[in-house]
């Protein structure tokens, strides 16, 4: 598997990130960077790297067909998913009026789920729904961050950033403040880095567990003593969809190792 310095030569040179109605230079970085070389090593190995566990189960729900279904998903994407297109994989989130406006890779998955496979609807961030984003997302790695940032998804982001820079809970902090103002500095004996989401769904060290997305916003509101929204909550798909921009360029390394 190349490495992440090949897959680094991929990602845009720079993007400009609009922030209080000023343009600044802005040009993301993966939180692969801020990892110690044996971490890295442990990602970009397919045999030592845990989330290629989730990986492998969903495969299994990629392939699995119900004694009273007609087909799979892979009947229509191909056993190891060969028929997905990676350059579509990178443009979630999407603006899609048949799924409702905004749309996560996840809402496709379930859309999928309940309307071709023809099953009973699973709740967001439910672990199958988790492990077949966490393999679908993994058919795109290396391919660059591509989401849409003009047309109908231009007063979406900005909602979303509304919300980056918005004060939660008892300790009165928002995303703003760790992944931006602060970013590069210690807490918890962690270097805090840009919050990128490239890597997600992720493997979390800490935890020992994949991650989704919205599960990490949750995680985030309670470190500031807040009260997490739902996952698929309008509120987690604009944060998504306003991190996920914020990364344009960066290669997708689902499933990213952290702590």
């Amino acid at each position: 598997m190349a490495g992440y310095v090949e897959m680094r030569a991929l990602a845009l040179g720079a993007a400009i990130l609009v922030w209080g109605g000023q343009a600044l230079g802005f040009e993301p970085v993966s939180g692969y960077e801020f990892l110690d070389e044996s971490t890295r090593a442990m990602q970009d190995d397919e045999f030592e790297n845990p989330g290629m566990v989730t990986v492998d189960e969903g495969r299994d729900l990629f392939n699995e067909r119900r004694p009273d279904e007609e087909a799979s998903c892979a009947s229509c994407h191909g056993e190891d998913g060969e028929k997905l297109d990676p350059a579509v994989i990178a443009r979630y989130p999407i603006y899609d009026e048949h799924l409702g406006g905004l749309a996560t890779l996840q809402d496709r998955v379930s859309y999928c789920w309940e309307n071709r496979l023809d099953r009973f609807p699973l709740p967001y961030d439910d672990p199958q729904l988790v492990a077949l984003e966490t393999f679908v997302r993994n058919k795109a790695r290396g391919e660059p961050v591509n989401v849409q940032t003009d047309g109908p998804m231009s007063p979406l982001i900005e909602k979303g950033r509304q919300l980056y820079s918005t004060r939660f809970g008892q300790l009165d902090m928002s995303c703003y403040h760790c992944h931006v103002q602060h970013q590069g500095q210690m807490l918890r004996g962690q270097k805090l880095s840009q919050g990128q989401a490239n890597g997600f769904p992720e493997y979390r060290l800490g935890t020992g567990r994949i991650t989704s997305l919205h599960h990490r916003f949750g995680e985030c509101f309670r470190s500031f003593r807040a009260d997490p929204f739902e996952p698929g909550s309008e509120e987690y798909r604009l944060l998504e969809l306003f991190v996920m921009q914020r990364g344009n360029g960066l290669p997708i390394e689902t499933p990213a190792v952290r702590f």
